[in-house]
């Protein structure tokens, strides 16, 4: 029997291989400012979270200048300055065309902003496959599950019949939050042992395989 499901992807880590470019992004940005250089691993384990805490977290509290010049110093050494690729994953595409000939809806959870979103769905030309998404921005950011529930209202679909697919701990403390299936890919921030820990129900090493494991859920 086939069951209606919502796929929600995380992107950045998940469906676009955008880690490298955030993680020295965010160190050019602090040397730029002359702050302390975090580590990469410490910029990893911020990303999913919307830029604000997440600079609280890397840099503590800024003076308000100080604060204002680091998100404009940052959008410009992502958008502009930095030229690491960020390639789809490989698969990327093909999976989520297949979860759309089986009918199923599939929308994105991002920690990034509505503009960044969409200069990505621009350039890559894939927001044509998404029925739905939600921004840092535009709700609560990560772990807060108010970018599921909106989703899931929207888009006409229960807990139940809800899977939130992410790289980080974020994501899926947040699935966990809004009552719905986590399933973490272990190609991102974060290691399968920190994602189960966190509490996803699956890990995956390759998007292809994810198409198998919701259907053999909702069986």
């Amino acid at each position: 029997m086939t069951h209606s499901q919502l796929v929600i992807f995380d992107w950045d880590g998940t469906l676009m291989d955008s880690i490298g470019r955030i993680v020295s992004a965010m160190r050019a940005t602090a040397q730029h400012l002359r702050l302390s250089v975090p580590t990469e691993q410490a910029v990893k384990d911020i990303i999913g979270l919307s830029l604000e805490p997440a600079i609280e977290l890397l840099f503590g509290r800024l003076p308000t200048a100080q604060h204002q010049q680091f998100l404009a110093r940052y959008r410009d050494e992502y958008v502009d300055l930095n030229t690491t690729p960020t390639p789809l994953f490989d698969d990327a595409i093909e999976v989520i065309e297949q979860l759309r000939q089986r009918q199923y809806g599939v929308a994105v959870a991002t920690g990034k902003a509505r503009r960044g979103l969409d200069r990505v769905w621009l350039e890559t030309q894939v927001g044509h496959l998404f029925d739905g998404s939600r921004c840092a921005d535009e709700s609560k950011g990560k772990p807060d599950p108010q970018m599921l529930h909106e989703l899931m209202t929207e888009l006409g679909y229960l807990p139940q019949q809800t899977v939130m697919v992410g790289d980080s701990v974020h994501d899926i403390k947040m699935a966990k939050a809004a009552g719905v299936r986590a399933i973490g890919v272990d190609f991102g921030v974060h290691d399968a042992q920190r994602l189960k820990a966190a509490g996803a129900d699956h890990v995956i090493s390759r998007l292809s395989e994810l198409p198998n494991i919701i259907g053999a859920s909702y069986a």
